[in-house]
């Protein structure tokens, strides 16, 4: 195991959004930074995501759950408004889309690929 700490923290400001684009779906107006890639996965499994005011992510499915944290801004969970500060856990096979009117920067931490529906 490599002890070196600075092998493991990442700098999000030195780093650059990027437009999501999952299996060749642009979703216009959310953007990501990579925090933690898993190589045996070959995907990213902690992430941030923004928002863009009016932006939305599709209605999905989470095989393994999600955690998510409210950084900035509100989005629309299943119905429940949630604000910055705000902490979500799914459990494994839950469903549900992300809508976000006025804009907001989450934190994930999603252990598999969630499926479109």
């Amino acid at each position: 195991m490599n002890t070196n700490i600075h092998d493991y923290i990442v700098k999000t400001e030195q780093k650059e959004w990027q437009p999501l684009i999952e299996k060749g779906i642009h979703y216009e107006g959310i953007f990501v930074k990579s925090l933690k890639f898993d190589p045996e996965k070959n995907r990213s499994t902690t992430i941030l995501l923004k928002f863009e005011p009016g932006a939305g992510y599709p209605y999905h499915n989470h095989p393994a759950g999600e955690e998510l944290f409210i950084m900035e801004g509100e989005a629309i969970i299943a119905g429940a408004h949630l604000e910055q500060g705000d902490y979500l856990y799914t459990p494994p096979n839950f469903k549900h889309s992300v809508q976000s009117e006025k804009g907001c920067m989450i934190l994930f931490i999603v252990p598999e690929e969630v499926e479109i529906l």
